[in-house]
């Protein structure tokens, strides 16, 4: 058999599960692979079963699926055409291990084990598989190629085992999981794994939104100097051949080169993806949302027609008797500018029911906090009736500053199938209005141009669950907030490392309050797609009932207060 002279990168969006349409997709790259004249097609990590499977890999039946999979796979390799290199969950004995499976001339010529098992942040590889060993390279098409699987190359050992065995090219398989600043961090790790081994480097990620995580894509190929040969566009499906020649000793690299996506198209993009494939991989006909004339819900919507199409997403305005005709009006106009359906439902019949209702109950009391969740939950049993009957996804349109104050209402405005804005703080709404509004991301199926009022942008956030309530009422405004919050949930620093950069003691103090008072509420939340280095869910894990109490300094009149949209 000749020479591998091209191996196809297969940057593919695999459904967690479905092993018969990850198939189908895989055997369709392969026919494109083959006819741009590719030797061998290459999967991310896992790509037949989707990842992260989790306790599903602990059912038997599912991994005889898997394990009918790959025999059907190998067996489609007999035409002749390009080789396979997949991942694919493995029973290995009595263990269960994350592997990757060459696949020629109708056999399983190799198999590869994940060695270096992640379990932190939101893997648990751990729970699920046991370690491979340190591996050697494989023979697949006259070209010894080493298969080390994500987490493996984070690390020098399995490279350089790889390379001190003969390995002549590493090709890694990956499900690297989207946060901001990520594309880099792994570029650093690939290129030092190139210096340490002098040799030619793949990397192939999946792409797609599975539960709250979302992977990117960008996969690429590196040159046996560190230089950039090949790299594949962000958040999308992609099948790229990367050439390969040797020349004098040495194998070169050439492909196409498609910049990834940085900053608020990096973030607005994952976010669309995340929440296209939750709402089609679950099977909802679309999405309804509560448009409330704020920048929240604002972009929301916008994110919603983007990934879906202005069809699929229907908008309710829900006015009290606090709904302000600015915000009626701001709805109207923003629904407009979409191209969606913009419905009316005044929740004021439903204010004085309850009312009525709880008038024994509430007979003595002032009105308070109390009543201003019941106009929130009011609204959330409005979308959950309509989601009931129609089928549509509620969305939840909080934000992660929201999340992280506790500045939101447990069956109310948290309540929906799927949060889309959770990981995105404040600032970063208004960041995102500004650049939607002047961008429309590739791949989206809204609008071009100014999709988001400007008065939306520019006025104070309000609940408006009480005359002229502004959200500073509560909160200390969203920059300062912002920057405290990131501090406490991202990095994880305590009270007085804020207070040495600079803040206000009071306002440290009284954030970290109420981030904590508001673990139980997350608990229950929606979930979002992970966007920054630290997600509320399954990538920041904390008890809810705790005795621990970081407060330094409140004020008297301050203690035991709680924030103003409580429970």
């Amino acid at each position: 058999m000749s020479i591998a002279s091209s191996i196809a990168l297969a940057q593919l969006n695999p459904h967690l599960g479905n092993i018969t349409a990850n198939i189908d997709r895989l055997l369709k790259a392969r026919a494109k692979a083959g006819k741009l004249g590719a030797a061998i097609v290459v999967t991310p990590e896992m790509y037949l079963s989707g990842y992260p499977c989790d306790d599903l890999v602990l059912r038997s039946d599912f991994m005889a699926e898997v394990e009918s999979g790959i025999s059907r796979l190998a067996a489609e390799t007999a035409d002749g055409g390009p080789a396979i290199i997949v991942g694919a969950p493995h029973i290995d004995g009595d263990v269960i291990r994350n592997s990757v499976f060459v696949l020629d001339e109708g056999a399983i010529k190799a198999r590869r084990d994940k060695v270096n098992l992640p379990n932190y942040g939101v893997f648990d590889d751990k729970r699920n598989f046991t370690a491979g060993e340190l591996p050697g390279p494989v023979m697949v098409r006259g070209r010894r190629l080493g298969l080390p699987i994500c987490e493996d190359i984070w690390t020098g050992d399995v490279v350089e085992c790889l390379a001190e065995s003969g390995a002549e090219i590493i090709i890694s398989l990956n499900a690297s999981p989207f946060e901001l600043g990520k594309t880099d961090q792994r570029m650093m790790h690939a290129v030092t794994r190139v210096h340490e081994s002098r040799l030619p480097f793949i990397y192939v990620n999946m792409t797609g939104g599975q539960d709250e995580l979302v992977y990117d894509g960008g996969s690429f190929a590196l040159a046996g100097d560190g230089s950039l040969a090949c790299q594949l566009p962000s958040f999308s499906e992609s099948v790229v051949v990367v050439q390969l020649e040797d020349s004098f000793g040495t194998l070169s690299l050439t492909g196409q080169v498609s910049p990834p996506d940085e900053g608020m198209e990096a973030l607005y993009r994952g976010l669309t993806l995340g929440l296209r494939d939750y709402v089609n991989k679950n099977g909802f006909p679309g999405v309804v949302l509560g448009l409330s004339g704020g920048i929240d819900s604002a972009i929301v919507a916008a994110i919603a027609v983007d990934a879906l199409g202005p069809e699929q997403v229907h908008a309710v305005m829900m006015p009290s008797p606090y709904t302000s005709q600015e915000s009626l009006d701001d709805a109207a106009d923003l629904a407009k500018r979409l191209g969606i359906r913009l419905d009316e439902i005044s929740i004021g019949p439903a204010m004085e029911a309850m009312e009525g209702m709880l008038a024994a109950q509430f007979a003595g009391t002032e009105p308070d906090i109390s009543e201003e969740n019941i106009q929130s939950r009011l609204r959330g049993l409005t979308l959950m009736g309509i989601s009931n009957k129609h089928g549509s996804m509620v969305m939840a349109t909080g934000n992660k500053s929201e999340y992280a104050a506790g500045y939101s209402t447990l069956y109310g405005d948290m309540c929906g199938g799927f949060a889309p804005i959770k990981d995105v703080w404040k600032v970063q709404v208004f960041d995102l209005c500004r650049w939607r509004n002047v961008n429309l991301p590739r791949g989206a199926a809204g609008p071009e141009g100014e999709v988001i009022p400007l008065r939306i942008i520019e006025k104070p956030p309000s609940a408006e669950l009480r005359p002229d309530q502004k959200d500073t009422d509560s909160l200390p405004p969203y920059d300062r907030l912002d920057a405290i919050m990131m501090a406490l949930c991202e990095e994880m620093v305590d009270i007085e490392t804020i207070v040495s950069r600079g803040y206000d003691r009071h306002e440290v103090a009284r954030a970290s309050q109420l981030l904590f008072r508001a673990e139980y509420k997350r608990f229950q939340a929606a979930p979002g797609p992970k966007m920054t280095p630290r997600a509320f869910g399954r990538d920041r894990r904390l008890p809810m009932t705790s005795g621990f109490n970081p407060l330094h300094v409140v004020s008297d009149n301050e203690n035991g207060q709680r924030p103003k949209k409580e429970n």
